[in-house]
């Protein structure tokens, strides 16, 4: 059963998303789902560095205050599913490009699922700048893999029009917020969804076969 999880790696809805699937899918042993990772970027124009994050918040949110009223009802949702959000250690936005290339390399080696993860964690959890090459090579190696090769990979453009791609697609089909997972390539449903919705959307493609 594939499914496409339409996502972006700076987007904390997604990491919660993403945890609550993979807990409704543990609890379907009956299901052989394969999970399609598609790129979104939902701050293409973002500059290649990134930016200080307090200016970030001033221009997505319009201060500090708002953003943080919303970071805590993330936090509360995320411990719910064991994560930690830690919003206060994140010092700058990065451009996610990078890190959404990170996990198609790691994808060649079968590791495209636990890239995803472990980019997530460094970001939400340890305030890790996923916009530095030497960053996301640290954590392929984390991963087992070939850190220097992750960084080789990271400094030539391979993939790049790929992803510019898949966020094109994704935008062409309607989606402008993410995540959104796309069941059996017909059924589709935005947001952090809770697993029994999730549930319900996959008994539906089953059906329908």
């Amino acid at each position: 059963m594939p499914i496409e999880v339409v996502f972006d790696l700076v987007c904390p809805w997604c990491f919660l998303g993403i945890r609550r699937l993979r807990r409704m899918l543990r609890s379907r042993p009956d299901v052989a789902a394969e999970l399609i990772w598609r790129p979104f970027l939902l701050n293409p124009d973002l500059a290649p560095q990134g930016v200080p994050r307090q200016e970030y918040l001033v221009r997505k949110f319009g201060g500090e205050e708002r953003a943080r009223r919303l970071h805590g009802t993330i936090a509360e949702l995320g411990r719910a599913e064991g994560l930690e959000f830690r919003f206060d250690r994140i010092r700058r936005v990065p451009h996610s490009l990078d890190a959404h290339r990170l996990v198609r390399w790691a994808g060649r080696f079968g590791a495209a699922d636990a890239a995803v993860d472990a980019v997530f964690e460094a970001y939400f959890m340890e305030g890790a700048d996923i916009g530095d090459a030497a960053v996301l090579a640290a954590i392929a190696g984390r991963l087992g893999l070939e850190a220097p090769m992750a960084r080789r990979f990271l400094a030539t453009v391979a993939e790049v029009e790929a992803v510019h791609a898949d966020n094109l697609r994704a935008h062409r089909l309607g989606i402008n917020g993410v995540p959104c997972f796309v069941v059996a390539g017909r059924h589709a449903i935005a947001g952090a969804q809770e697993p029994e919705v999730l549930e319900r959307l996959l008994d539906v493609a089953l059906v329908e076969g």
